[in-house]
Formats: structure tokens, C-alpha cells, sequence
């Protein structure tokens, strides 16, 4: 359980919903019903053993979290996943519906069976993943970084079209279209240098080299400041 602020809310909530269903308590410290659902809310999502979250928020505290919502009445309680509520009630509630509600949040057997397979990481388990769920992010950047290193680009790059565009994504296409260029990636950056500002397929093997570094690796700042200043 987390106390959380309008300072604290996009970490602790937005983004911690990415991982964790995350359930938010908006309530007051007047609310008479808000504290006969708290020790509730706090007793049901304990017992999940961390597969679920609670944010308490004290409305009156953080005006801005209770106007995101737009609350009208409290307690009010939203349970969130991905960034986004998926459900939610207002009013106290009993044990038994709290439960219920906190149930549907849980993995379900099937996602459980999803993330095995993609722990296992070989082609036939990544391939029975998706063969559970077609459009599983996780399933399909690992099944089409597979991919890539085996030659099979225009597969992967196919199999990236199911799912939204991200940084995974982008680097396992940049990946395939850059090919093997080998250990000294500095050197074939320096290279591609001299001609970016007029050749448009430098240019593009340039930013593709850039995406399979990654942001994490300290090169790609600097290399993109030389991309800068070469083109303008």
C-alpha cells in the first residue's frame, strides 16, 4: 500500500500500472464509509500477495488526482492496468464485492501459461504463445528478434505489425535492415558519416545503426549529434 500525492501519482500509479494492476483508493479523511472500505480494500489486496497495488489518495490533499478522476463522490476506487482504468466503483462495499472486483485483476491462468513460454524463449514456445494470444507484445518482439537472427527478416518484420510501434519494436526493424555489420559499429557509423547529407539510403543504415545501440548505450547521444551536425 502506497500513500500517493499529485506529485507522485504518473510514478506510482501511471507507470506502476505498466507492471502491476494498481487499484486507487480516493477518499477523505471526513468520509465516514471511506473508512469502512479502506481496511477492506487493504486486507483483500494484501492477500493477493503483490500481484495487485493499492494507492490511497486523500482528495482533499490532491485536488489534481481527484479532478483527473472526476470525482463526485467518495470513496471512490479505480483499478488500473497499462495506464489506463479498467474498472472501478463508487460507494462502500463489502468484502465479499471487494474481492470480486479485485479478482478480475488478477493473471489469469492462461496469461500465466503466456509468460512461461516467453521465459523459455524458443521458437516453438514463442510461437504457442502467440498461438494463445495473436498480438502478445512480449510474445512477438521475442519471437521476431528470434527471427531476425536467423535471416527470416521479412517474417519478422510481418510478425511486428501486430502489435503497436515502440522502441522494441523499431530496433528489431532497424535490426533487420542493417543486417550483420559486425563488431565495430563505430567504424561503419564514421563511414555512413561522410555521406548522409546526400544519400538517402546512409542516412537511413545511419539511424537504423543508431536504433540497435539503443538510448542506453552512452555512443548513441554522441553519434546522433554528429548525424546533426553533418545534415544541417
Amino acid at each position: 500500500m502506497a500513500d500517493v500525492t499529485d506529485a507522485t501519482f504518473e510514478v506510482d500509479v501511471i507507470e506502476r500500472s505498466k507492471t502491476v494492476p494498481v487499484v486507487v483508493d480516493l477518499w477523505a479523511e471526513w468520509c465516514g464509509p471511506c473508512k469502512q472500505l479502506g481496511p477492506i480494500l487493504e486486507k483483500v489486496i494484501a492477500a493477493t500477495g503483490a500481484q495487485v497495488e493499492l494507492a490511497k489518495v486523500d482528495v482533499d490533499a490532491n485536488p489534481s488526482v481527484a479532478q483527473a478522476f472526476k470525482v463526485q463522490s467518495i470513496p471512490a476506487v479505480y483499478a488500473m492496468k497499462d495506464g489506463q482504468i479498467v474498472d472501478g466503483f463508487m460507494g462502500a462495499q463489502g468484502e465479499a464485492q471487494v474481492q470480486e472486483f479485485v479478482a478480475k485483476l488478477l493473471p489469469s491462468a492462461e496469461l500465466s501459461e503466456i509468460d512461461q513460454l516467453i521465459a523459455a524463449g524458443d521458437e516453438a514456445s514463442l510461437i504457442k504463445a502467440l498461438e494463445i494470444q495473436a498480438d502478445h507484445p512480449g510474445a512477438v518482439v521475442a519471437l521476431a528478434e528470434l527471427l531476425v537472427g536467423q535471416g527470416e527478416t521479412e517474417t519478422a518484420c510481418k510478425l511486428l505489425e501486430r502489435i503497436p510501434e515502440s522502441p522494441e519494436t523499431r530496433r528489431i526493424t532497424a535490426m533487420a535492415r542493417t543486417g550483420d555489420v559486425g563488431d565495430d559499429v563505430d567504424a561503419t557509423l564514421a563511414e555512413l558519416l561522410l555521406t548522409v547529407k546526400n544519400d538517402d539510403e546512409a542516412r537511413q543504415k545511419y539511424v537504423d545503426l543508431l536504433e540497435v545501440l539503443g538510448p542506453d548505450d552512452p555512443r548513441t547521444a554522441e553519434w546522433r549529434r554528429k548525424l546533426s551536425a553533418a545534415l544541417f
